[in-house]
């Protein structure tokens, strides 16, 4: 009788050198992964865990005790009472936690400025689980950074990297006290540079993946070699705590701040005293660019150092000292970097263009109130290539924007091309083409002239704002 062959008889060979590729595929994959226990080892000790406290108003009581007999349930009638019923202020403390670490052996610490404002007392708790006092030596809300100075000496320091150097893909790791939790490590990749965040001028952010939580503000972003390239401070989140979005501060614009911070206490930059915004493809069209890049300058402060050194509204910055501006975002750093009364060399693009301007920057103002500009007369009109009615800009308005020429927007037509371009009633257009607007009259002939199936830019005022939009016909 003949024996029948099991059909998996020939497969098990077949599944055993698989499994076994799979184990050394495993093996040599784990092996490549990089080994973060010595760079925690040596590292750790220089970061400290920061908590502040913070005296605040609250209203209490009248302060009648209640009688001693009476039942708990009448006893709230003794207690808290609305504002205005003889309250009597009572002190109470608030406290937060963070993280930071020591770049001098006797006792100077970075952190963010966010965990420190407004603090009445900071400590300091070491590895070695010593608490100590910290004084605030100074602090930059606009880079979110603060140099706190700690009675202490021989103490472990950090090693300090070059963020410049850093690269996109690269391992990067944190350590600090996410919600208290002390010398939590955790490891990612960096995600981009160079990112710009809503109201965050002067820091060109390095994003990473790295769970970054509530309490790791201020700790360290170390590289594979043990040094720290950045300081963490935000996260995107819709729910609180941790999506994969982190943000740290380079540690190039760090030390920069520390070093001012530490000499003088405040923190001085470089200021133009323009008004700026990015460039889109169709205004880079309209201004004869080949891409969108640089940082378009929107409206310039008469009495600014940019307006003296010859910089117009308008004109496009390609470049500060050397250093290519690709995105408007790019340009606050770059003129932050000059130290005031220094000289920059500015490249711009004016009229299609490139000039080079060479001049001293300022010193940026505590509360920039940058730019204004001037207009107007009543007499509506109507430009229809545009899709748009305009009269003269009343004389309050003028007052209020500080403007001098221009028209203001009295209809959009829907659909039309003003309407496309994102020009809306009570806008008070300033030039278009490269033509300062004098009149409803002279606006309605320069419009007459515009060409079709092109990139036109318009300069405008919305709210007081400068602005341009890029325009185009089609005929």
């Amino acid at each position: 009788m003949l024996k029948q062959k099991s059909p998996f008889r020939g497969l098990l060979p077949v599944a055993l050198s698989l499994a076994c590729l799979s184990l050394i595929s495993f093996s040599l994959q784990a092996r490549s992964l990089p080994d973060f226990t010595e760079l925690v080892e040596q590292a750790a000790p220089a970061v400290v865990n920061i908590s502040t406290t913070q005296t605040a108003q609250r209203r209490s009581g009248p302060g009648i005790a209640p009688p001693a007999d009476v039942p708990d349930i009448f006893r709230h009638f003794f207690g808290e009472m609305p504002e205005g019923f003889g309250q009597q202020p009572r002190e109470q403390r608030r406290q937060s936690l963070g993280s930071g670490f020591i770049i001098s052996e006797d006792g100077y610490i970075l952190t963010n400025n966010h965990v420190v404002e407004n603090a009445d007392e900071v400590i300091v708790r070491l590895s070695d689980r010593r608490e100590l006092v910290a004084e605030l030596v100074g602090s930059d809300r606009s880079s979110d950074l603060a140099l706190l100075k700690i009675d202490a000496s021989g103490l472990p320091v950090v090693k300090i990297g070059n963020s410049d150097e850093l690269k996109v893909g690269e391992w990067v790791l944190a350590i600090g006290s996410p919600f208290g939790f002390d010398h939590s490590v955790t490891a990612g990749i960096v995600s981009a540079k160079g990112r710009a965040l809503p109201n965050e001028t002067y820091v060109p952010f390095i994003q990473t993946d790295v769970a970054i939580n509530p309490g790791n503000s201020g700790g360290p972003l170390f590289n594979l070699q043990g040094e720290v390239v950045g300081i963490n401070s935000q996260i995107y989140t819709r729910s609180g705590g941790f999506m994969g979005l982190s943000f740290a501060i380079p540690m190039q614009v760090a030390l920069e701040v520390a070093e001012q911070l530490r000499e003088q206490g405040r923190v001085s930059r470089g200021w133009l005293g323009v008004v700026i915004q990015d460039v889109s493809r169709d205004l880079a069209e309209s201004f004869g660019l080949d891409k969108p890049q640089g940082a378009l300058i929107a409206n310039v402060d008469p009495q600014g150092p940019g307006a003296r050194g010859g910089i117009r509204a308008g004109d496009i910055i390609l470049e500060v000292n050397g250093q290519t501006i690709e995105r408007s975002s790019d340009l606050p750093p770059a003129v932050g970097r000059i130290q005031p009364g220094e000289r920059g060399r500015f490249v711009v693009l004016r009229d299609g263009r490139q000039r080079t301007l060479n001049f001293a920057v300022g010193e940026r103002p505590d509360d920039p109130q940058v730019v204004r500009s001037g207009r107007g007369s009543p007499e509506p009109a109507a430009a229809d290539r545009l899709g748009l009615r305009v009269e003269a800009v009343p004389a309050a308005l003028k007052e209020r924007w500080s403007i001098e020429n221009g028209v203001q927007v009295v209809e959009a037509r829907s659909g039309s091309p003003a309407a496309q371009a994102g020009i809306r009633q009570g806008d008070v257009l300033v030039s278009i083409g490269g033509q300062d607007i004098r009149s409803p009259a002279q606006f309605a002939e320069l419009v007459k002239k515009l060409p079709a199936n092109q990139s036109i830019a318009v300069r405008l005022m919305r709210r007081g704002s400068p602005q341009f939009v890029a325009l185009r016909i089609a005929e």
